[in-house]
C-alpha cells in the first residue's frame, strides 16, 4: 500500500486553508487534529438520517441511532483490543474518563497512608484528579522523576513501589514533550507490586498501535479530537472485573435498572457509567474517524512521522540560540523548544502572523516545566499529515524571527 500524502492531505479540508494570505501549517495536533471529510459527513448524515435518542424509544430512528451507537463502541473496542465492548465507557473525553476513574474506583480503594504513583510527565488531567481524591482519603502522590537523558527513571520507580502502591497512573506519551514512556514495563512492575495501573493514552491514540490486552492495563483513557475525530467525546477502557465493582459516578436517567423513591438498582456495564444522554453522533463520528486512520498503512504512516520528527529536530537545531528540550530517542508528535530569551508567547504571537500554529506556554504540564527550570515553552506537534515542506517554513520562520529581535 502507497503512502500518499498529497491524497492525505486533500481528505482534511482544514489544511487548505490559508491565514494572512499564506498557506496555513498546523503543528499544534497534539492539541487537536483535524478532521478529515469522511468525519464531517458521518455527523452531517446522522443528524440527516438518524437523529434519536438512544436506548429507549421503539421508533425507527432510535433504533437506528441505538444500532450506530453500540455499532461504534463495538469498533473502538476492536481498535484497541478490549476483550468486550462492555469495556468501553463513552465519555467526554480523556479528562473525565480520568475523573470518573479517580471518583468511582479510587473513592472505593484508596484508604488513608495508601500511596498514588505519577510521573513528572504528567499533564495536569493526570495529576489533579489524584491530588483531589488523595486530599479526601489521606493518601501520598509520590512521582517518577526523570533521567539525565530526560526518560522516566525506571530504577527509581522500582524504589517507589510499596505494599501500600494502590495506583500507578501515567501516560503513554507526554503531551509537553513527546516522551515515549515504557508502559509495558511500568505495567509488569506496577503488577508486580500489586498495584492497579491507569494509562493516560491521549497522545498516544493517534501515533502508535494500542493493545490494553497486550499492555495488561486496568485503565486506559483517551479524547476522540486528538484522533481525527470530534470533540466532546472519549473512551476509559476498564477491565471488566474493575468496572464491575465500581460503583456508577453520575446518577441520573439512562444509567438505571429500576428507580422507586426507595430505592435505585443500576444498568449493566457499560451503561452504568453513562447517564444521561451520550454524545451519540460524536461516538458514531468517533468510529468513523477509527475507520479513516485504520484505512492507511500502519507501518507507513509511522514511519513517515518518525522521519518527519528526525528532519524537524535535525532542522531546528540549525537555528542559532534554538534549544530543543529533552529530544530522547524515544519521542513520537511533539517537539518542544525555546529560542534564546524571547518569550514563547512571542515566538507563537509571530509564528502566526506567518501562518504557522504551534502551541506555547507550559502545555498543562506545570509541575515537569518547573523541574526543567521553565517557565513555558514553543511546541510543534506533527501528525501523519504534515510534510517536509511545513517543518522548513517553520525553521524559515524563526529565522525571521530571530531578526526581527
Amino acid at each position: 500500500m502507497h503512502f500518499d500524502l498529497d491524497k492525505v492531505r486533500a481528505d482534511f479540508p482544514a489544511l487548505a486553508l490559508c491565514h494572512n494570505e499564506k498557506p496555513l501549517i498546523y503543528l499544534d495536533n497534539a492539541a487537536t487534529t483535524h478532521k478529515p471529510k469522511s468525519v464531517i459527513e458521518a455527523i452531517e448524515q446522522f443528524y440527516q438520517t438518524s437523529n434519536g435518542n438512544v436506548h429507549r424509544a421503539s421508533h425507527l430512528l432510535s433504533a437506528r441511532a441505538t444500532e450506530r451507537f453500540e455499532a461504534s463502541r463495538e469498533r473502538l473496542a476492536r481498535f484497541i483490543n478490549a476483550s468486550s465492548s462492555k469495556e468501553i465507557v463513552w465519555t467526554r473525553g480523556t479528562t473525565e474518563a480520568i475523573n470518573l476513574v479517580a471518583q468511582s474506583w479510587g473513592d472505593e480503594n484508596i484508604q488513608a497512608g495508601d500511596e498514588i504513583i505519577l510521573s513528572v510527565l504528567e499533564h495536569h488531567a493526570n495529576i489533579v484528579p489524584w491530588q483531589q481524591l488523595a486530599k479526601r482519603k489521606g493518601a501520598l502522590i509520590k512521582v517518577i522523576p526523570l533521567t539525565a537523558a530526560g526518560e522516566l527513571d525506571l530504577g527509581a520507580f522500582g524504589k517507589l513501589l510499596t505494599p501500600r502502591t494502590k495506583l500507578v497512573a501515567i501516560n503513554h506519551i507526554s503531551n509537553a514533550l513527546g516522551v515515549v514512556n515504557p508502559v509495558m514495563e511500568i505495567c509488569w512492575l506496577a503488577k508486580k507490586a500489586g498495584a492497579t495501573v491507569l494509562i493516560d493514552g491521549a497522545q498516544a491514540v493517534a501515533h502508535t498501535p494500542i493493545d490494553v490486552q497486550d499492555l495488561d492495563c486496568d485503565f486506559y483513557a483517551f479524547s476522540g479530537h486528538k484522533l481525527f475525530g470530534p470533540t466532546g467525546i472519549g473512551v476509559l477502557y476498564g477491565r471488566q472485573e474493575f468496572l464491575e465493582q465500581m460503583p456508577p459516578w453520575q446518577s441520573g436517567g439512562e444509567m438505571i435498572e429500576s428507580v422507586s423513591f426507595e430505592e435505585t438498582t443500576f444498568a449493566a456495564l457499560p451503561f452504568k457509567f453513562e447517564a444521561g444522554t451520550p454524545n451519540i453522533a460524536g461516538a458514531v463520528a468517533l468510529s468513523t474517524a477509527v475507520d479513516y486512520f485504520e484505512s492507511h498503512d500502519s507501518y507507513q504512516r509511522m514511519q513517515h512521522e518518525r522521519e518527519l520528527m528526525d528532519y524537524a529536530k535535525q532542522q531546528l537545531r540549525s537555528v542559532d540560540g534554538l534549544q530543543l528540550i529533552n529530544p530522547t530517542k524515544g519521542q513520537s508528535g511533539s517537539i518542544s523548544f525555546t529560542l534564546d530569551k524571547i518569550h514563547p508567547q512571542d515566538v507563537g504571537m509571530l509564528l502566526d502572523m506567518q501562518g504557522i500554529a504551534v502551541r506555547v506556554g507550559h502545555h498543562c504540564a506545570m509541575p515537569l516545566l518547573s523541574a526543567l527550570g521553565l517557565s513555558g515553552t514553543v511546541r510543534a506537534s506533527m501528525s501523519f499529515y504534515n510534510q517536509h515542506q511545513e517543518i522548513d517554513h517553520l525553521v524559515e520562520g524563526l529565522r525571521q524571527l530571530k531578526d526581527y529581535f
